[in-house]
């Protein structure tokens, strides 16, 4: 290993193979294709299977399948393509399957410009499906971080039996840059927990409020459901079962997020402001801070690499020496709203483009003065 120059797309193939992934099925995307030809070069020669569904629809319903059958399975797109994923989305979270959903963000809306990057689907993917339960979100800002979120997003998968995102972008996703291999973070690999023996009902869950998993296919038979039920897989319409089922899925991904909440906080001591970002805009970020403190200006910044659930320990407690909290973003304003609403009362101000290009350092300084003198 050691350096390789990589984009974030090549990065997401090695972060899936690292985690045991050995299912793939894509349709082809700006910004996100290269990650289905990644994937193609590298699954077959170790066993794994590689499709490109005639559709975005399609392809996902793959994954599901083979996830069900008890293989590791990703896929990837841009916006597009997720606005066609959102049933299967929802069959994921409602019928607990495993999936990891790696979304190369683009401008939008609709076809927008697809070579241009912007964060336009936090919300999207948060609330792109019907029933309104929580899934998890992981925001890479580079390469490195494609890399390490990726596996720890098949991690998360496994161990919730949930989908999970993978909010990268056209900017990280397709610009090349050095990755040390050999010190990126390769967080030990994680497998769904199996059904070990005695009577078996799918949907019967331990005390994480997850259930063990067995194959469709095998010697024990399987039932799966994309309709309310209850344990035993069977559907019902009894109001107690139904509540409990959809409490039960909710808690299940919200209850341990302290134990997937990744971010980078660089707080300095009199700071009277606190930069919030995710993504690609992190880069700018930092490099802002570093220039306004050069100045003898304190500023702290906290990177949010878990979007979704929000980590609301984290930012209460990165909020908690500062004065106000400056939210910076590749769009119109989509995340601050989670921010305000965590750390109200502290007041939250916003600076957000998506016109096609990224955000520079300057502005964001520029923005940090403006909040200081208001």
């Amino acid at each position: 290993m050691g350096l390789t120059f990589m984009d974030g797309n090549e990065a997401v193939v090695q972060g899936a193979v690292y985690a045991g992934c050995r299912f793939f099925a894509g349709y082809p995307i700006t910004p996100a294709t290269t990650i289905l030809s990644g994937m193609l070069q590298a699954l077959p020669p170790l066993g794994g299977i590689v499709l490109q569904g005639e559709d975005e629809i399609a392809s996902i319903g793959y994954c599901l399948g083979a996830s069900m059958a008890g293989l590791k399975a990703m896929t990837a797109t841009s916006g597009p393509g997720i606005s066609l994923y959102s049933e299967n989305i929802s069959f994921a979270v409602g019928s607990e399957i495993p999936l990891v959903i790696v979304n190369v963000m683009r401008q939008g809306p609709s076809t927008g410009a697809a070579t241009r990057g912007a964060d336009g689907d936090v919300q999207f993917m948060r609330w792109g499906h019907s029933g309104g339960l929580p899934v998890v979100v992981l925001a890479p800002t580079c390469a490195a971080d494609c890399f390490t979120l990726t596996v720890h997003a098949f991690n998360v998968a496994e161990r919730l039996r949930c989908p999970v995102f993978v909010a990268s972008s056209k900017e990280i996703g397709m610009t090349r840059e050095t990755v040390d291999l050999e010190a990126v973070e390769k967080p030990v690999v994680v497998d769904r927990k199996t059904h070990e023996g005695g009577p078996y009902l799918p949907f019967t869950a331990d005390a994480r409020g997850v259930p063990a998993f067995l194959p469709m296919g095998g010697p024990v038979p399987v039932r799966q459901t994309s309709s309310m039920h209850g344990p035993d897989g069977y559907i019902t319409t009894d109001p107690v079962v139904m509540q409990a089922m959809v409490e039960r899925l909710k808690a299940k991904v919200e209850s341990p997020i302290d134990s997937f909440s990744f971010y980078e906080w660089d707080a300095q001591e009199g700071a009277r402001t606190l930069i919030v970002t995710y993504g690609v805009t992190a880069r700018a970020a930092r490099a802002a801070v570093s220039r306004v403190r050069a100045q003898g200006r304190p500023v702290s910044l906290l990177v949010l690499k878990t979007l979704f659930p929000v980590p609301e320990k984290v930012l209460r407690a990165a909020a908690a020496p500062v004065e106000r909290l400056l939210v910076v973003e590749a769009n119109l304003g989509q995340y601050v709203h989670e921010v305000a609403r965590v750390v109200c009362p502290t007041p939250t101000r916003f600076f957000g483009l998506m016109c096609g290009r990224m955000i520079r350092p300057g502005e964001i300084i520029g923005e940090v003065i403006r909040a200081e003198s208001s």
